[in-house]
């Protein structure tokens, strides 16, 4: 005894494949595809676009980090050593060096001329001019010795264009 079957929408009775029905089968089948396909293109270009606009703001519109209001070191420049006459017979022997900003480093400082490193004449004479004949006890203490420093600098500094943020003393004995 056999069992009936019921024939199948597309398929003929008999296992063999139906024309009409094949090729209903195809064409949706295609159409599916083709709808996989065209998602993937624009998922793929909107992945493209999302990745330039990121580059965009990376290399162009990324806020750049505040300066703060320091200049950045750049070459310190070692000066001949002093010997200055103080009060009462006394003397000073006195050396530095002064810090330059990385500006007028890489632009070789513009100041005595086209050599490389800055000329110090300026603030030998600056030295020489507010230490000179001072009291022992006025550059006695570290206090005084510091003040005497910021007073220099800031001399230094404005003879210099601003082109020097410090200054270092490197030898400080009286006598």
């Amino acid at each position: 005894m056999t069992t009936p079957t019921i024939p199948r929408q597309g398929k003929a009775e008999d296992g063999a494949k139906d024309g009409a029905g094949d090729l209903a089968g195809k064409k949706g089948k295609a159409a599916k595809d083709g709808a996989k396909s065209g998602r993937k293109k624009k998922l793929i270009i909107v992945l493209v676009v999302l990745v330039a606009v990121a580059a965009a703001y990376f290399f162009v519109l990324k806020p750049k980090p505040a300066a703060s209001g320091e200049p950045e070191p750049g070459m310190v420049v070692r000066l001949d050593p002093l010997t200055l006459n103080l009060d009462g017979g006394h003397y000073l022997k006195l050396s530095m060096a002064l810090q330059f900003t990385a500006a007028a480093s890489a632009g070789g400082g513009g100041h005595g001329g086209g050599s490389e490193e800055p000329d110090g004449s300026k603030a030998l004479d600056i030295a020489i001019a507010q230490l000179s004949n001072r009291k022992i006890a006025e550059l006695n203490t570290a206090a005084a010795r510091q003040a005497a420093k910021t007073k220099l600098l800031d001399a230094i500094a404005e003879a210099y264009h601003h082109d020097v943020m410090d200054l270092y003393f490197t030898e400080f004995v009286m006598q």
